[in-house]
């Protein structure tokens, strides 16, 4: 792959303008990493296009002097996704930022990628609609990263994750090309190509735009704050509660480490003494809802609960989900540094996995807590680490991969909606055959045969090395 020359730089000047680019060095220490901090490198070039056409016109330009980039929307992911590896080019799409059009008849909206999933939801609320996939970043998070990581969130237990709710999209392949994917009914013939570039975290190109679907807002809601006094109680009633055949818009656990730092952080009335916490909510519509949530309620007590408390109205509710949605930040109090992991296992598994965890923590001597989606088995363990001091960061990137062969061992994956990154690269080998990565490989030459898009990500590559900070890893095949 080629750098940057004057000439090019130029010449991406004629079609963004100066004030699109970024090119010097101190201003871009900004975009040297994600939410995964372990590993940082900067771009020799940051480029924000406005338009598709522009978009398109920057990516043939680089093409033509075969220069690799990283796609970024807004930087909130949390695998070292948008880590510039061997891509001396960044493009970054949040002025791509205009919701094209909504269509309530069919339930879809139009939007550019560097929308905000939380804009998406307020352009249609006041219409009883909103869009489902509500990662906690929500407030800043793009489409256009949730598209490439496939996103999640605590209402995907009943409705899903990114990939069902992108109906068609408007991808610029890696030479400059413009496709259309997808289309604007609800079923379709032929290969899913949208499905192949959700999830495949920029390697196929950039998506430029969206046509999502919108989800109708339930009647009402149920929403329950139950108490336990340790972990293992909290997982026997999540199990418990999906078994008895009621499914929750969401079941979201947090435990003592992450309630502390919440309370600390945001008083917002969490029980402090408890070792684990659920928040459950119940949607749809009111007859029933209150049978659910009674029946609910007593599950969880059956289990062990020392306490449960339903949300007396919708201010109540909105605090429950800002001590939820704020528990990353919270973290932020107990460490200088934390590392969020993202494995998954079957449900049944959440006791045991939350073991290995606690044995992890005293093995590597870390703290590690834990806010996960409970519901979908879908951990988030949050190894807390100082890289100031010697050995610490090596210690987290083992407790964390140690984590994650012990998902895979108990039948889960590698990541549920934070993607791979650089963060989980050395590990798809354990979860895929040479062969499954040889077909992933194919698959991704088909979109870009040069490996220039978002070069260095989801699959590694014979002989290929990760050029990180703090440690260097080498990427096993």
């Amino acid at each position: 792959m080629n750098a940057i020359d004057p000439t090019l730089l130029e010449e991406l000047r004629a079609i963004l303008g100066s004030e699109a680019i970024v090119s010097r060095a101190t201003e871009l220490k900004v975009y040297e990493c994600d939410g995964w901090t372990v590993e940082k490198s900067s771009p020799d070039v940051l480029l924000m296009p406005s338009t598709t056409a522009q978009l398109s016109a920057v990516m043939a330009a680089l093409s033509r002097r075969n220069v690799a980039f990283v796609p970024r929307g807004a930087g909130t992911g949390l695998s070292g996704g948008c880590l510039p590896l061997n891509a001396p080019a960044m493009i970054c799409t949040s002025k791509m930022n205009r919701i094209l059009g909504i269509d309530y008849d069919n339930r879809r909206v139009e939007v550019e990628s560097g929308v905000v999933n939380l804009h998406v939801t307020n352009a249609v609320k006041a219409r009883g609609y909103f869009y489902a996939p509500d990662p906690s970043s929500q407030v800043a998070c793009t489409i256009g990263g949730n598209i490439a990581e496939n996103s999640g969130g605590p209402h995907t237990l009943k409705n899903g994750v990114t990939t069902n709710h992108v109906l068609a999209l408007e991808l610029v392949l890696p030479d400059g090309e413009i496709v259309e994917l997808g289309g604007p009914t609800e079923e379709r013939c032929g290969y899913d190509l949208v499905g192949a570039v959700v999830g495949a975290e920029g390697t196929t190109g950039i998506v430029a735009r969206a046509t999502l679907r919108l989800t109708r807002e339930p009647e009402n809601h149920r929403t329950l704050l139950a108490s336990f006094p340790d972990v293992d109680t909290a997982t026997r009633a999540v199990s418990m509660i999906i078994a008895s055949g009621i499914l929750p818009g969401a079941l979201e656990m947090m435990d003592q480490l992450i309630i502390r730092a919440v309370e600390d952080a945001f008083h917002v009335g969490l029980p402090a003494d408890a070792g684990a916490v659920l928040i459950i909510e119940l949607d749809g519509l009111e007859a029933g809802l209150s049978a659910s949530a009674d029946a609910v309620a007593q599950m969880t007590q059956s289990c062990g609960a020392t306490s449960v408390k339903l949300a007396s109205d919708e201010a109540e509710r909105a605090l429950l989900w800002k001590a939820r949605k704020r528990a990353f930040g919270a973290v932020g109090r107990l460490a200088p540094n934390y590392a969020t992991q993202d494995g998954v296992v079957p449900r049944t598994c959440l006791p045991q996995i939350l073991r290995v965890i606690t044995a992890v923590s005293r093995r590597y001597d870390l703290r590690i807590g834990n806010v996960f989606h409970a519901g979908d088995g879908n951990l988030h363990p949050v190894i807390l680490y100082d890289e100031r001091e010697p050995g610490q960061v090596q210690r987290a990137i083992d407790a964390g991969r140690d984590i994650l062969k012990a998902c895979i061992e108990m039948g889960g994956s590698l990541t549920g909606e934070h993607g791979i990154g650089v963060e989980k690269i050395g590990e798809m080998p354990l979860l895929f055959s040479p062969d499954d990565l040889r077909v992933m490989t194919e698959l991704r030459h088909v979109f870009d045969p040069m490996n220039r898009s978002n070069p260095g990500k989801v699959i590694p590559e014979a002989g290929a090395c990760v050029e990180v900070s703090t440690p260097r890893r080498q990427v096993p095949i």
